[in-house]
C-alpha cells in the first residue's frame, strides 16, 4: 500500500454549527426523558443575538423550550456580551409543528403497509471502523476530536482564562504502508479575548493541548503547525457566523475517511434511521474489525419510509477481510437491522443525545454510546 497523507477536522462546542446541534439534542433529551415515544425532528439556527427553533415534534410531554435553549447556550459558555452572544439576552424564536400523520402511520407499529415499525424515512447510511486507533476510528478524526475536546476542557477548567468557546482543529496524518505514523500538519483556531498576543496563544495551545493530546512519536519530526493563522480570532461563535443543525456531519462521523449518508443526526429521535441506522452501521463495522474479521470495514444500509427491513446491505473490507457475502451472512445472523431491533438492542429511547452533539458520535468510551460495544462476533 502506498504512502499518503489524510486530513480531518473537528470543531469545539462553541462553533456556531455545534451550538445549533447542542440545542437541538438538548431539546430532544428533555422531551424523550418525559415521553420516550415522542417523535422529534428539531432544527436550530443561531446567528447574531438570535436562536431560532423549528421543526416537527409530537409528544405527550410538556417542556419549556426557551429555557432549554438558554441553558444550553450557557452550558457551552456564551455568557457575556463581550463574546457577542449571551444566553441571558439573545432572542429565542420557536416555531414547532406536529409530525405529519402520513409519516407517523408508516412508523407506528400496527399501522401502514408494514405492520412492524417502519423506517422514518428513505435514505442510505454508512458505518466504518478500522484498527488505526484504540477506539477503531481513523487516526485523523480521532486526534482532531481529541484536540477540540481538550481546548474546551482547558477553557472550562480555567487552565487558560482568556479562551472563548469557538474553535477548530485540523489534523493531517502521514501514512506509511497504510499505517498512521506521524502528524504532518496541524491547524488550530481558538477564539480568544481582546488584547492577547498570538505568540502567547500559540505557547498555551502547544503546552496544554498539543503536547497533552499526541504521543511524542506522533510529533517527531516536528509537524508544521498553524495557530490562528489570520493572526486574530476575537469575533467568533454565532455573532460571527450563522450556525445550523446538521452542518458538521463529517465532523460527526469519520472525518471523510468513509462516506456519509443522506441525513444529519442531531435533533432527531431514533425512529429516524438517519440517526439510528447510522449508529447500527458503526456497531456492525466495529464488531467486524474488533473480532479480527477485517482490518477495516465499511457498512452501507438503505431503507425506505414505512418498511422495516433494510433494502440494501453492503460490506466492504477493502481487501483486508472475509468476502462481502460471507460477512453479510454473519451480520444477518447476529444483528437485527429493523428500526425496532436497532432501538431495542442499542437502548436508544433514553436522553443520551446531548452528549453526542459535540466531539463525534463515534469512537467514544462512554457506556451510553451503546453502538460502540464489541464482543458480538
Amino acid at each position: 500500500m502506498k504512502d499518503y497523507l489524510f486530513t480531518s477536522e473537528s470543531v469545539t462546542e462553541g462553533h456556531p454549527d455545534k451550538v445549533a446541534d447542542y440545542i437541538s439534542d438538548s431539546i430532544l433529551d428533555e422531551i424523550i426523558s418525559k415521553d420516550n415515544l415522542s417523535r422529534v425532528a428539531c432544527e436550530t439556527l443561531v446567528s447574531t443575538n438570535l436562536a431560532l427553533i423549528a421543526g416537527e415534534i409530537t409528544t405527550k410531554s410538556s417542556v419549556d423550550i426557551e429555557k432549554i435553549v438558554r441553558n444550553s447556550i450557557a452550558e457551552i459558555g456564551y455568557n457575556s456580551k463581550q463574546m457577542g452572544f449571551d444566553h441571558k439576552t439573545c432572542n429565542v424564536i420557536i416555531k414547532i409543528d406536529e409530525q405529519s400523520p402520513d409519516i407517523s402511520q408508516g412508523v407506528n407499529v400496527g399501522q401502514g403497509i408494514d405492520l412492524d415499525q417502519g423506517a422514518g424515512d428513505q435514505g442510505m447510511m454508512f458505518g466504518y471502523a478500522c484498527n488505526e486507533t484504540e477506539t477503531l476510528m481513523p487516526a485523523p478524526i480521532y486526534y482532531a476530536n481529541k484536540i477540540t475536546k481538550r481546548m474546551s476542557y482547558i477553557r472550562k477548567q480555567n487552565i487558560v482564562d482568556y479562551f472563548y468557546p469557538d474553535g477548530k482543529s485540523q489534523v493531517t496524518i502521514e501514512y506509511k504502508d497504510g499505517k498512521p505514523i506521524r502528524v504532518n500538519t496541524l491547524v488550530i483556531a481558538q477564539q480568544h479575548s481582546e488584547g492577547i498576543d498570538n505568540n502567547k496563544i500559540r505557547e498555551d495551545l502547544v503546552e496544554h493541548v498539543i503536547e497533552s493530546v499526541f504521543p511524542p512519536e506522533m510529533l517527531n519530526p516536528k509537524p508544521t503547525i498553524y495557530i490562528n493563522s489570520t493572526g486574530r480570532f476575537v469575533l467568533g461563535g454565532p455573532h460571527a457566523d450563522c450556525g445550523l443543525t446538521g452542518r458538521k456531519i463529517i465532523v460527526d462521523t469519520y472525518g471523510g475517511a468513509a462516506p456519509h449518508g443522506g441525513g444529519a443526526f442531531s435533533g432527531k429521535d431514533p425512529s429516524k434511521v438517519d440517526r439510528s441506522a447510522s449508529y447500527a452501521a458503526r456497531w456492525v463495522a466495529k464488531n467486524i474489525v474488533a473480532s479480527g474479521l477485517a482490518d477495516k470495514c465499511q457498512v452501507g444500509l438503505a431503507y425506505t419510509i414505512g418498511i422495516s427491513k433494510p433494502l440494501w446491505i453492503s460490506i466492504n473490507t477493502f481487501g483486508t477481510g472475509k468476502s462481502e457475502n460471507e460477512l453479510i451472512e454473519i451480520v444477518n445472523n447476529n444483528f437485527d437491522l429493523r428500526p425496532q431491533g436497532i432501538i431495542t438492542d442499542l437502548d436508544l429511547l433514553r436522553p443520551i443525545y446531548k452528549k453526542t452533539a459535540v466531539y463525534g458520535h463515534f469512537g467514544r468510551n462512554d457506556p451510553d454510546f451503546t453502538w460502540e460495544k464489541t464482543g458480538l462476533l
